[in-house]
């Protein structure tokens, strides 16, 4: 095993795989439970209530499968879907509602988890309503198969039911879900006695079943037939091949009455690990989501990656965690047992040491995605130099590798800094936490991109800035998101968030934060077609930036004003606008922003009915923009030429204008929008790839230490 933070695949494939977390296991041939395959196949075509009473049925079917955490409901489930894929050829997708720490998680994420995983849109920052909505449009034209495992209410799975009877979906939850009509559970205990034997069995091999079958029949008995605490049982004996069957059954009995028989099992197999592996098997209760690689376990229990990767293998083998199917090291410890495990931990554990084992795990996650986004970096600059001097257990091949960790670790990432956030002591870890996390997704997958997860991002931002009282954070974070709303065309909420962001700003006596939030509000009033309100606060924004002596975005900021009056159709104001940000850009030796200036002065001057000036200025923005190197500014020039001259009467020189432009561009050939017209009418700065990637790292502890 490579020391290096990410393995290589064999012969460096990493095929992208959709796989649902905790649902694409690998796992042995199906064993037992034929009688309830039947049932829930026959129930697939059962006639409902509607059908009776002859009217076509509305939203799709529900398949109950109901039972306690440990009997294999969820491997049920999957066996079923595995059965009747044919019938749905648009697949199946699966997601969980219940989290480990066993609170229900948000409609918004599930929903959003779902349309990923349809490859349907999901916008940033949009509601839960929402959301399902655009679950039901995408599953009304698809034949799917929805698994929701673990529901604990009949409103989780009621909120997303396809709204037609092409689709199925099959809930897994510990008890019957009223409310939901027309649903009969199918209520799981143990396996039968043949399949207990047989699971047994692949873990002990056939001799000592076969020697002694009746003691196989009694440990599945005081087993309870469950499969959770039949595999570790298997795994117990697996790694004992010289203990007896009649022995494991005897231990076991002599526990009987001590609680249930999966607490029993467990409690025996535990009793039986080393004190460092039952420490490592203990703090695995506190893994984000119940899923952990190596450099998790390694942090948690303060022991070497080899080791921990080792010590998760060793338990693999005893029942007491599932090996992920998935390009990298991941595993995930079995539901049913997280509640053992933390009852374990609050009793042999002091709390101290229990918060310095999460402080581990975030920190080691933050320096994890430091490297991730620092090997993105070119060569020979300050991140790659101190890359270069992390441990090599911290440091990724290349920027594939990196890449390919940060997709298969973001559910566990995002997981992560929430709990952080919920934790609410480590606060300056979670921030950190963030900023990285934040820096690593805009790295390797850009902000449009990964918006919807920088969104959830700057909410727990949001969050921890508000409880600490930090006011220049909670500017970052609500202008964070109100660009990301402005974006996404939810111009009314942007709008208030800058206001809040511009009070947060004001109260922290940030200029930046402050500067920015007039402008974007202005952009927002644009967007909003409150020619007025925009110019006045531009015009706010404007006379900020000239105080504090910043020329060039003085000048950007009278374009944007000018470009209000425009639309606003005041063109002597847009005209003296426009002249005032070509003066800001030739004292600032902005070139192509002097020829882009020029361009619009242009424009407006035609507007306003002057065409031998919007020639002359034209003529004059040419010149700039052949020295700006700006071949497409120059074609879109010539082309306004070319009308120009027309309308003046003269159409050979217009011809070669436009013939001018056409040997620049060739098949090429588009008209070319300046950024200050394109941009004028969203929020200004609202870049999220800038401001995501470092709003937040002039206002939190660095992430580089």
């Amino acid at each position: 095993m490579t020391n290096q933070a990410v393995e290589e695949p064999s012969g460096r494939a990493r095929k992208r795989r959709r796989t649902r977390r905790g649902l694409d296991m690998t796992a042995p041939q199906f064993l037992g439970r034929g009688r309830e395959l039947k049932e829930l196949r026959a129930d697939i075509e059962r006639a409902g209530l509607d059908t009776l009473s002859g009217r076509k049925a509305p939203r799709a079917r529900v398949l109950l499968i109901a039972g306690r955490p440990g009997t294999g409901r969820t491997a049920l489930a999957e066996e079923l879907l595995r059965q009747i894929a044919d019938r749905y050829p648009d697949g199946a997708v699966r997601t969980r509602l219940t989290a480990p720490d066993g609170t229900p998680v948000p409609t918004e994420r599930v929903a959003r988890e779902l349309l990923d995983a349809l490859d349907l849109p999901a916008p940033p920052g949009e509601s839960a309503d929402d959301l399902t909505e655009r679950l039901r449009e995408g599953l009304s034209v698809r034949r799917v198969v929805l698994l929701l495992d673990d529901a604990s209410s009949a409103e989780q799975v009621d909120e997303l039911l396809p709204e037609t009877p092409d689709c199925l979906v099959v809930a897994v939850a510990e008890g019957p879900l009223t409310g939901i009509p027309d649903v009969r559970p199918c209520t799981i205990g143990g396996l039968d006695t043949k399949s207990a034997v047989e699971l047994l069995t692949r873990h002990t091999g056939s001799v000592r079943i076969t020697c002694d079958p009746r003691s196989a029949e009694s440990l599945v008995e005081v087993c309870g037939s469950e499969p959770a605490a039949l595999e570790i049982a298997g795994g117990w004996l697996a790694v004992r091949p010289k203990e007896s069957v009649a022995d494991l059954a005897k231990q076991l009995h002599a526990l009987e009455g001590d609680g249930p028989a999966l607490a029993r099992v467990f409690r025996h197999a535990y009793a039986s690990l080393p004190g460092p592996a039952a420490r490592i098997l203990r703090y695995l209760s506190l893994a984000p989501e119940g899923y952990v690689d190596p450099h998790t376990a390694s942090a948690l229990a303060g022991c070497s990656v080899s080791a921990a990767r080792t010590t998760l293998d060793d338990f693999v083998t005893l029942g007491l965690v599932r090996a992920v199917a998935s390009e990298l090291p991941q595993y995930e410890v079995p539901g049913c047992l997280l509640p053992l495990l933390r009852g374990l931990t609050e009793t042999l554990d002091r709390p101290g040491e229990v918060q310095l084992a999460r402080a581990r795990m975030l920190e080691r996650t933050v320096r994890l995605l430091t490297s991730c986004r620092a090997i993105t970096e070119p060569d020979g600059s300050p991140p790659r130099k101190k890359l270069a001097g992390l441990p090599s257990a911290l440091r990724f091949a290349d920027t594939e590798a990196a890449a390919e960790w940060l997709r298969v670790r973001q559910p566990t990432l995002l997981a992560a800094a929430r709990l952080a956030v919920a934790d609410g002591e480590l606060d300056t870890l979670a921030r950190r936490l963030m900023a990285a996390l934040t820096r690593a997704l805009v790295a390797h997958r850009g902000p449009e991109d990964a918006a919807a997860e920088l969104y959830g991002i700057h909410r727990l931002v949001l969050d921890v800035a508000e409880r600490r009282d930090l006011p220049r954070e909670k500017a970052a974070a609500l202008l964070n998101l109100a660009d990301l709303d402005a974006h996404t065309g939810r111009t009314q909420e942007a709008l208030a968030r800058y206001r809040a962001a511009l009070d947060a700003g004001r109260a922290a006596g940030d200029p930046y934060a402050t500067g920015r939030a007039m402008e974007s509000v202005g952009g927002a009033y644009q967007e909003l077609g409150d020619w007025q309100r925009a110019a006045d606060w531009y015009g706010r924004a404007l006379a900020q930036r000239l105080t504090r002596g910043e020329r060039s975005d003085a000048a950007r900021l009278h374009g944007r004003i000018a470009a209000v009056h425009t639309y606003a159709g005041r063109y002597g104001d847009a005209l003296r606008g426009w002249r005032s940000a070509v003066a800001g850009y030739r004292k600032e030796g902005d070139v192509p922003a002097q020829a882009r200036a020029l361009s619009e002065l242009a424009r407006v001057q035609e507007y306003a009915g002057r065409p031998e000036d919007s020639l002359h200025t034209c003529q004059e923005a040419v010149e700039w923009a052949r020295q700006a190197k700006d071949v497409r500014l120059q074609a879109a020039l010539q082309l306004r030429l070319a009308d120009t001259l027309e309308r003046l009467g003269d159409p050979a020189a217009a011809k070669l204008h436009r013939a001018a432009a056409e040997r620049m561009l060739g098949e090429e050939l588009a008209p070319a929008v300046s950024p200050e017209a394109e941009g004028e009418k969203g929020a200004p700065e609202a870049n999220p790839s800038e401001q995501a990637a470092n709003a937040y790292e002039i206002r939190s502890a660095s992430v580089e230490d």
